[in-house]
Order: C-alpha cells, then sequence, then structure tokens
C-alpha cells in the first residue's frame, strides 16, 4: 500500500469514491489526488477503518472506486 503526499491544492480537489452496490444512496468518498492516491497518514482512524473497509469488499459491496472533482 503506497502513502502518497499531496500538496495543499490537490488535497481538498477529488475524492475516490466507493459507491454501495446494492443501496444507490450510500456510497464512501475519501480525499484523494487526480491519480486517485489516498494520504492515509491524513485520515483519521475511522475514516482509515472505512476506506480499508470498502477496499476490502469492493465487487461484494461496493462498486470498482471513482476519482472525481469535488464541488
Amino acid at each position: 500500500m503506497n502513502t502518497v503526499t499531496m500538496s495543499l491544492s490537490e488535497a481538498g480537489a477529488y475524492e475516490l469514491r466507493f459507491q454501495s452496490l446494492f443501496n444507490e444512496g450510500r456510497a464512501l468518498a475519501f480525499p484523494c489526488d487526480a491519480d486517485g492516491h489516498v494520504d492515509m497518514d491524513a485520515l483519521s482512524e475511522r475514516a482509515r477503518g472505512n476506506y480499508l473497509y470498502a477496499r476490502a469488499v469492493v465487487g461484494r459491496e461496493y462498486a470498482t472506486p471513482a476519482v472525481q472533482r469535488c464541488h
């Protein structure tokens, strides 16, 4: 697992979004760079746990994540 350091301008510009396969209104999203790299050191302990869980259940509970620009 790689940890990437992001510039402040990149940190809030994109999110890595894991959409639920079973509930259209449910998703988990994490700040990332344009390439989808999440700085795990910048996440809270709870967010880090959610991120690792979402990655582990891709294809079973969540769809393959997508990089999206934040609004």
